[in-house]
């Protein structure tokens, strides 16, 4: 699963195959620090985003997933 580094999270997004169909789903996990580097700590539980949309291959799903994960990540900047 490809993961991004953003500030002080990191974001797990990957494209996942609809169960019986040839189209995919955005998939999105967001950590934030932790004081045990055997833990990360979840702010943001893996989950599917942009739920009335598929995509046709692996990598458009993947791209519009770190899309919405910056989004959510610049929404909560904003808030503080």
């Amino acid at each position: 699963m490809p993961t991004e580094q953003m500030g002080d999270y990191e974001i797990e997004y990957s494209g996942v195959r609809v169960i019986g169909g040839d189209e995919w789903v955005a998939n999105v996990a967001i950590f934030g620090h932790s004081c045990n580097p055997m833990h990360r700590n979840p702010v943001f539980p893996s989950q599917r985003v942009l739920a009335d949309q598929t995509f046709a291959d692996e990598k458009s799903a993947e791209k519009s997933a770190l899309q919405v994960a910056h989004e959510l990540l610049e929404k909560q900047e904003t808030r503080h």
